[in-house]
């Protein structure tokens, strides 16, 4: 995707982000773009962008924001004291799927976690994106895992 330039978001993506968010939710999702973002949303990403370990980015074509994930790098114990990349929120707007900005992002995901040393990229989806679920196997990501939450 020629001309696709990803960049650490700032206060100012918030709206936008919150809005890609709403596009596309499943399940109980709570985020709901009405045009304004709550205090709740800007004090979330104020802790985001203060953690050397979270990455909030966005991804825009000529000047319009497109896409948006977070990358959150966790140290462990196992794979010999390795870092993961857990990454969330993977959205593409639905007006510029398959024009190969979501692929342009996991490059650049796979990349800044080469970067930062990482062994492992570890993502979820939800069970019913099957054309998700082909897009990840599809540039190398496995089903690996049965993955369980419990609403609070």
């Amino acid at each position: 995707m020629e001309g696709l330039i990803i960049r650490r978001a700032t206060i100012e993506d918030v709206p936008r982000i919150i809005e890609l968010i709403s596009q596309d939710q499943m399940g109980r999702a709570k985020d709901d773009y009405s045009g304004s973002v709550s205090s709740d949303y800007q004090k979330a990403f104020e802790k985001i962008d203060l953690d050397d370990n979270c990455e909030l980015m966005v991804a825009e074509l000529e000047n319009k924001i497109v896409g948006t994930f977070q990358l959150n790098y966790l140290q462990y114990v196992s794979h010999s004291g390795g870092i993961r990349v857990l990454v969330e929120m993977v959205r593409v707007d639905k007006s510029c799927r398959n024009q190969g900005i979501g692929k342009k992002m996991l490059e650049y995901i796979t990349q800044r976690a080469r970067e930062r040393g990482a062994q492992l990229i570890e993502l979820t989806t939800n069970k019913k994106r099957s054309r998700a679920h082909k897009f990840y196997k599809s540039l190398g990501f496995e089903n690996s895992h049965e993955g369980f939450k419990r609403y609070l």
